[in-house]
């Protein structure tokens, strides 16, 4: 359920293949996120997507009934995707939703099609959102509107997270993927110490 494609040019491509249950993720899907995305240390760039309509739904219902809502492995996954060295890109085929927000917002850019929304109702549903993602979405869209979402649990669509900075292009669902590669295309032809030392740099200054 989920896909891995490694590119000859070190383009890793992890896709979520769960679409007949909107992508929400198992605590098996979410080992192997974590798995792959600690693995991918070696990789010069990374595009992470789903297959279907959602990018993801968030946690699976009846896992998350069993306690994968309240689950360490979130945190686990968004810190190892924070930490990759190479460029990060969340290509959201969808809706994004629930605990899967943190692992888009863990990437170093995010590409939405038109149709996507955005929303994360842990305060409606009785939980606290993982750690590092208020002061990710906060880096982002601003402290006021990361209550809106968090606290107001407004669902906000593509146009709208554009505008606020939660995505930063909106793209044609054909050529999704194409854009998240081409714009990893200089990353992916660059000596992978100065594009390494590039992120580095822009890291610290957001510090």
């Amino acid at each position: 359920m989920i896909g891995l494609d490694r590119a000859d040019d070190g383009l890793w491509t992890i896709t979520l293949d769960r679409p007949d249950k909107a992508n929400s993720l198992t605590p098996e899907m979410l080992q192997e996120l974590v798995r792959i995305a600690r693995d991918a240390q070696q990789a010069r760039a990374v595009i992470l997507t789903g297959r279907g309509r959602v990018f993801s739904a968030g946690a699976d219902l009846d896992a998350a009934r069993a306690g994968l809502a309240t689950s360490p492995l979130w945190e686990e996954l968004s810190s190892a995707i924070a930490a990759l060295p190479g460029l990060t890109i969340a290509a959201l085929n969808g809706t994004l939703a629930g605990g899967a927000m943190g692992m888009a917002l863990a990437c170093d850019l995010r590409l939405a099609v038109p149709g996507a929304r955005f929303f994360y109702p842990v305060m409606k549903l009785g939980y606290l959102p993982q750690p590092s993602d208020p002061g990710r979405m906060a880096a982002l869209i601003g402290p006021a509107r990361t209550r809106l979402l968090l606290m107001g649990g407004q669902k906000i669509d593509a146009d709208t997270a554009l505008t606020f900075g939660l995505v930063d292009r909106v793209c044609d669902p054909a050529g999704l993927l194409d854009e998240a590669r081409a714009i990893a295309a200089d990353t992916l032809a660059a000596d992978p110490r100065i594009a390494q030392g590039i992120k580095a740099l822009c890291t610290a200054e957001q510090q």
